[in-house]
């Protein structure tokens, strides 16, 4: 795997997701293929005003053999729901849970919102056992639901898991996983090409013609490399040095020097991984460009998605040419995130989903860039990309939803805290003998019990 964990594996961090790749911690709710909400622990949900509640599954126990009731979903997620900071999934979302009896939980949340089982599906949303639970933090370590069982949690070099045989969705089809975390691309390919790995997460673009073409899948992402302009301080508080920063991008030349053309171009925030964005967009009206007059910036990236370092490079030679005078400060991700959430930058170059959280993009565009928003790189406080935000996270699912999603990523882009770069094809190694290994664009599955080498 690229990243190793960044809070101990807790699944009310990022590290969820390794969890829920791994097959080891599940939620209540997952998402299928068209990212609707389908029974997972809960085999059924209904909703009445601000409250959903859910039905459990009768045959699931933890990995400590302790069976599911509804006092642990109401641990885990109330824990989730209190956090601090809270889950990205419930960015602006107020909810208590309670048992309402001994296999039914009720959500309730401070508005009625359309969105609460799909936000259930979120691996940051994962129930687990009461012994994880013991004072701030949470150890997932044998505590999950799911046909892996987590035994072994090695810091940022290792993870092991066995099969869990009491599985209710059934005996997994390997003896176990075994984890380990190489942030060097170059690393995981060699370890794909010598055998030493069955399964490699994110494969270089410039190793993948490397490899054997039976060996990696290309996988459509809803993924976006994005330029986040630091709006509260710096050179970039002035929009129109923003709007100098967008018009001095060329983005085609990332696609085509630095992806080989193995990505897509970027229109917008939402890219080519869901279809009806591009027909539902319309131009946006942006602020005059002024000229940067050697305006210094500093732009920062991580090394851990191997291409982002080459895409600053290039970023700051276009930006020099335009009339600025650039830094770059490049490090590992679990050394630099801090810094770019605290507006450290006047610049940051991220690899963001768009979609991981919910299956729906309204999650990520509040987390991103509303004013209260969690993971709000650019510092943006712009009242009516509030407006917008709040107004695509109330509407209900369907049409109507996804066009109040693309007036908000317009209100978001006219401020130009956010330049679009392009659109990520994630490439994936499995090994000769591997079957049934997940290639999803959610990255949310990757061992599942169908998963083996022959």
């Amino acid at each position: 795997m690229m990243q190793p964990p960044r809070a101990g594996l807790s699944p009310l961090s990022d590290d969820a997701f390794k969890l829920s790749r791994w097959s080891t911690a599940e939620t209540l709710v997952r998402l299928d293929r068209d990212d609707n909400a389908v029974p997972s622990l809960a085999t059924g949900w209904r909703q009445q005003g601000r409250t959903w509640t859910f039905t459990l599954r009768e045959d699931v126990t933890f990995h400590d053999g302790s069976p599911l009731t509804s006092a642990d979903v109401v641990r885990s997620l109330t824990t989730a729901a209190t956090a601090s900071p809270k889950p990205r999934i419930l960015d602006g979302v107020d909810l208590t849970v309670q048992a309402t009896g001994p296999r039914t939980v009720g959500v309730t949340t401070a508005q009625a919102d359309p969105l609460v089982p799909q936000r259930l599906s979120s691996p940051q949303l994962s129930i687990l056992a009461a012994k994880a639970y013991r004072g701030r933090t949470v150890n997932p370590v044998g505590a999950g639901t799911g046909p892996f069982v987590l035994v072994r949690a090695e810091g940022a070099a290792s993870a092991t898991l066995d099969r869990y045989d009491r599985y209710w969705g059934g005996r997994a089809k390997a003896a176990g996983i075994d984890v380990r975390y190489v942030p060097d691309g170059t690393a995981r390919a060699a370890a794909l090409r010598s055998g030493e790995a069955d399964i490699v997460e994110a494969v270089p673009v410039s190793q993948a013609k490397l490899l054997d073409a039976e060996l990696i899948t290309e996988v459509p992402m809803p993924r976006t490399n994005t330029l986040y302009l630091n709006t509260e301080r710096g050179a970039f508080r002035d929009p129109a040095l923003r709007a100098a920063a967008r018009e001095a991008v060329d983005a085609g030349a990332l696609v085509s020097g630095v992806y080989e053309g193995r990505a897509d171009r970027a229109s917008g925030l939402l890219g080519p991984a869901l279809p009806w964005a591009a027909k539902l967009r319309t131009p946006v009206t942006h602020t005059p460009a002024a000229d940067p007059k050697g305006a210094t910036i500093t732009i920062g990236t991580f090394t851990d998605r191997a291409e982002l370092p080459e895409v600053a490079q290039i970023l700051q030679q276009q930006l020099r040419r335009a009339g600025f005078k650039v830094e770059l400060d490049v490090r590992e991700y679990a050394h630099i995130e801090a810094d770019a959430l605290a507006g450290k930058f006047d610049a940051f170059v991220l690899s963001r989903a768009t979609v991981l959280d919910s299956g729906d993009p309204a999650a990520y565009l509040y987390s991103d860039f509303a004013g209260d928003g969690s993971f709000n790189i650019s510092q943006l406080s712009d009242r009516a990309a509030d407006s917008a935000l709040t107004t695509a996270a109330a509407t209900a699912t369907g049409e109507a939803r996804r066009k109040a999603v693309i007036a908000a990523e317009a209100a978001v882009l006219a401020t130009d805290a956010a330049v679009p770069l392009l659109h990520e094809r994630v490439i994936q190694g499995d090994g000769e003998n591997v079957v049934g290994a997940a290639h999803d664009p959610r990255e949310r599955e990757l061992v599942t019990v169908d998963t083996h080498v022959r």
